[in-house]
């Protein structure tokens, strides 16, 4: 047993912001399944929307950050998220992080979808996410030691006390460690791995949030996802994102005719809000047409796009040619592990940062580059939460969980790519009620209920992933079957509109252990 003050699971840009923001006395632990520098945050082309132009203001943002979640986020958290970004940036430039800059020197600042200003700040062109990550680790003290290539696959619980106090996790070599700490952070990311077509790394298949709803914590907005419009593809498959900066540079979608698709059908055209862009590219190819960016317009794209460049000339596509094959795909999820806004969950000691949580900041729809921001402020405030929290009592001599019973003799669970497919088909883009009744049945025909139950040591850490991503798949889909409008990432073909009486209402999962029992609980809730 490996004993710390903090737990933090995944190793984004949320957990390391939050690593680097503890005090120095603290002893934390890092335990990530791969390897730090692996999953979405070193992958992201986007930058970190900022009101910092002279033109702009946080108030804007705001309110652009609510037209893009379709009004049933939580306002005030999007408006102190908003009002701390500047802050983020001057922290991030005092850390050595280099922003790209125009030719007065001054930071260049993009434009992107549903955005009104240019408020878009980049690092290395597209590389945005690899020079943030790169600056968090520099700000890492000595006292956070990192795990990489270890699978956390259960939380330990005081069940008594309603409390977290650790994790059991496997290590690369198939051996089992136990780590305890007052404080054990949930910052895994969402789960696009859940989707055949998706922009996130292979890493993404919803642990935390699965692990968190196994522990009793709310889960909330799950039906909820974000469709990029744009990812590259070719023959069929999904080769890597083609960031929405490329449309704020002046891209154009079209088809193999030269048609522009966005023209007549929002004011903003390709930089309509994310869901609007999608559906739009779904629909097209529906129909039988191809999707293309067309970047004729843009010098120098190869220097101003540097890794899109690469990851063309990677999939046999010339950029020369002015031409991107594009679809959308899963890309982010907006909901997740509700949490308050310092990321502590309804379950005491267990916090959760990143796009694991629901914060309540995106909505129905994340507007472009929030991410980044989100996670940097959040992480920065569950710091502040975990330093002035009461619980730092010493767990090393608490009791292991003996009392949940081991997994039942015969478990079924489906094949990962089949219920990718699946989820991408019934559960993707466009949706009806018809399509998820019959997926959340054959969702429902595995060992949900039994796994949930039981204790998952017997199990092989891929069967362990695949539950976790049915455990997901699960609650996007019965979540998708309950809202009975269409409203940002969620579109209902039986209900294409926005209806008002779902403004303010939220879906809400969660499970209650009991004798020994788990009960399981879903509402509809008016939360913010």
């Amino acid at each position: 047993m490996i004993q710390a003050d903090v737990i933090i699971i995944g190793s984004g840009a949320a957990a390391l912001q939050l690593a680097g923001s503890l005090p120095k006395h603290l002893n934390v632990i890092i335990l990530t399944k791969s390897t730090v520098i692996k999953g979405n945050s070193a992958k992201a082309q986007g930058g970190i929307a900022a009101a910092i132009s002279a033109t702009d203001h946080p108030l804007l943002h705001y309110k652009d950050t609510l037209e893009a979640g379709r009004y049933i986020n939580d306002s005030n958290a999007v408006r102190s998220l908003t009002q701390e970004a500047p802050a983020i940036i001057q922290e991030l430039l005092a850390q050595g992080c280099t922003f790209d800059a125009n030719h007065e020197g001054q930071i260049a600042l993009g434009m992107e979808g549903s955005h009104q200003q240019h408020r878009i700040v980049h690092a290395g062109g597209d590389q945005t996410g690899k020079y943030i990550m790169e600056t968090l680790l520099n700000n890492i003290g000595e006292n956070v030691t990192v795990y990489e290539n270890m699978h956390v696959y259960h939380l330990l619980m005081d069940r008594q006390h309603q409390q977290c106090y650790g994790v059991k996790a496997r290590s690369s070599h198939d051996m089992a460690h136990t780590f305890v700490a007052a404080h054990v952070v949930l910052a895994t990311g969402g789960c696009g791995g859940v989707y055949a077509i998706t922009s996130n790394a292979s890493t993404v298949t919803g642990d935390g949030i699965a692990l968190a709803y196994q522990a009793g914590a709310a889960v909330i907005d799950m039906e909820f996802v974000q469709f990029h419009p744009t990812l590259l593809f070719v023959d069929g498959k999904a080769k890597g994102l083609v960031s929405e900066a490329v449309r704020g540079e002046g891209a154009t979608l079209i088809d193999e005719q030269g048609f522009r698709i966005m023209t007549e059908l929002h004011p903003l055209r390709d930089l309509a809000p994310r869901h609007v862009v999608s559906q739009a590219i779904y629909h097209h190819i529906q129909k039988g047409h191809n999707v293309y960016l067309d970047i004729a317009g843009i010098e120098d794209f190869s220097l101003r796009f540097p890794s899109i460049s690469r990851l063309c000339e990677e999939n046999g596509i010339a950029i020369s040619d002015g031409r991107i094959p594009v679809a959308p795909g899963c890309h982010f999820l907006m909901g997740g592990v509700r949490t308050d806004s310092f990321g502590r969950t309804n379950v005491k000691g267990l916090y959760a940062i990143g796009e694991t949580a629901c914060t309540g900041v995106h909505g129905a729809n994340r507007l472009a580059s929030n991410s980044l921001l989100e996670g940097l402020v959040y992480g920065k405030r569950a710091a502040y939460a975990i330093q002035h929290s009461t619980n730092q009592q010493d767990f090393s001599a608490a009791p292991i969980e003996r009392d949940i019973p081991n997994l039942p003799f015969s478990v079924s669970l489906p094949n990962q790519q089949l219920l990718k497919e699946k989820m991408m088909s019934y559960v993707g883009i466009s949706r009806t009620r018809a399509e998820l009744k019959q997926h959340l049945a054959w969702l429902e025909s595995f060992s949900i209920r039994s796994l949930l139950q039981s204790s998952l040591e017997e199990l092989s850490t891929e069967d362990i992933t695949t539950f976790f991503m049915l455990m997901n798949s699960w609650l996007i889909t019965s979540s998708a079957l309950r809202r009975e409008e269409s409203r940002g990432g969620h579109f209902l073909t039986d209900f294409p509109f926005e209806k008002e009486t779902w403004e303010r209402k939220h879906i809400i999962h969660q499970i209650e252990c009991r004798e020994g029992f788990i009960h399981e609980h879903n509402k509809v809730a008016s939360l913010y």
